[in-house]
């Protein structure tokens, strides 16, 4: 499992060669809670011809909307280091593009980082959004590189993607997104010295979840509604610091070879245990747009209870990014229950933003009623909350807003 972290170039260098130094010299941090390889993410080797070697890389960002808001100038997300042709290369993904000019693109671009290249180096790069499930065709650009000597080189494609097509298209699953890159070098450019041995993929992620689902030296058992799971302690105490305690703490119960958990939906449970062995968010596929964001709703809750950061904060981005007229007032009180200041500003920000058509369909949805029923208090503090956010942007006349909402 492969990780960086995200790079925000400091203001070390400054001046004219502040923009060198930051390309020339690029910088990788190891965070495994940022992004990882694919499970079939390391170099693959195809000798085309005598004449050439081609070699293509696969890189996976999974949690894809934990760097969406990346403007930052350079800010980027490195992939692990490849080698193809007797070189190493390595992937650059700029979420918000590589400069503020190209703020409104994906840019992606490719370093040469071996060092003492004493040679040119030309190359023929193809970067390719791809869809796993395969049923769109990748998004491809190819650009033909001839890096220079001496240092560390690059180039790429700043306007790889626009950002606002990328958004709900099929490149981005499951808040995944996976770029392919291939690089044919030809016959000069090889190093001649070296000899290819290609290393196998890293599949520990393969293999947890291959043991999840055999069941094989499973240790505890949850039944929830009736469905049974079983698990592995350890696995769980890894992931987890409630199921840590409830498992391996003081305040254990003397038998914990059965748990019961009968305040969440099986298959929301079943979610969860796949995310805590996997990394990554797999939902059923015959989910209709309501069912999906409701489960993304009790996961987000289930992510809380557990102590699950990275995976609630995937549910945030995912309910961020699908906030309704009908859903918005439910929406708002999971925020607040479950402390999600980003999910509950942009419901705010969502409601301000209503015509007065628009508040009565909020109105009228079912979690403002049941909210008004409920908790009539909640329905004053979603107005001041609104009110102050209305007051922070610009003028606000309150008079036919307040009747509205109270």
């Amino acid at each position: 499992m492969e990780a960086a972290r995200v790079r925000v170039e400091s203001n070390k260098y400054s001046g004219p060669w502040a923009v060198l130094f930051r390309f020339v010299f690029p910088q990788t941090n190891p965070d495994p809670r940022k992004t990882r390889e694919a499970a079939m993410g390391t170099t693959t080797w195809m000798h085309r011809a005598a004449r050439s070697v081609q070699g293509s890389h696969v890189f996976e960002i999974s949690g894809y909307s934990l760097h969406r808001d990346m403007l930052s100038a350079f800010a980027n997300v490195p992939s692990a280091v490849f080698r193809v042709g007797g070189y190493q290369w390595q992937i650059g993904v700029y979420p918000g593009g590589i400069f503020e000019y190209y703020k409104d693109y994906l840019s992606v671009y490719v370093y040469l980082v071996s060092k003492n290249v004493v040679t040119r180096v030309r190359a023929s790069v193809q970067l390719s959004l791809v869809d796993v499930t395969r049923s769109s065709p990748p998004h491809t650009m190819t650009k033909e590189i001839d890096y220079s000597s001496g240092c560390n080189s690059f180039s790429g494609i700043p306007q790889f993607k626009k950002r606002s097509e990328l958004e709900g298209s099929p490149y981005l699953r499951d808040d995944r997104l996976t770029i392919e890159c291939t690089i044919t070098l030809d016959k000069e450019s090889l190093v001649q010295s070296s000899v290819e041995v290609p290393l196998p993929p890293s599949d520990i992620i393969e293999h947890l979840q291959k043991l999840l689902q055999a069941k094989e030296g499973t240790d505890v058992i949850f039944e929830v509604q009736g469905e049974v799971f079983p698990a592995h302690r350890t696995v769980l105490a890894m992931r987890s610091p409630v199921f840590k305690a409830e498992l391996y703490g003081p305040m254990r119960e003397k038998d914990m070879s059965r748990i019961t958990i009968s305040d969440m939906q099986p298959a929301v449970f079943e979610i969860l245990l796949h995310f805590i062995y996997t990394d990554s968010l797999s939902t059923p596929d015959d989910l209709g747009h309501d069912e999906y964001e409701e489960t993304i709703m009790h996961l987000l809750g289930a992510a809380d209870r557990y102590a699950m950061e990275r995976l609630k904060m995937i549910c945030e981005d995912i309910l961020r990014s699908n906030i309704n007229v009908k859903t918005v007032v439910t929406t708002l009180v999971l925020a607040d229950q479950h402390r999600c200041n980003r999910l509950d500003d942009a419901c705010i920000q969502f409601i301000a933003s209503l015509s007065t058509a628009e508040m009565d369909d909020v109105m009228a949805s079912r979690g403002y009623a049941e909210l008004k029923e409920t908790s009539p208090s909640a329905i004053v503090a979603l107005w001041e909350k609104t009110y102050r956010f209305q007051k922070s942007k610009s003028s606000f006349h309150i008079g036919s807003s307040v009747a509205l909402l109270l």
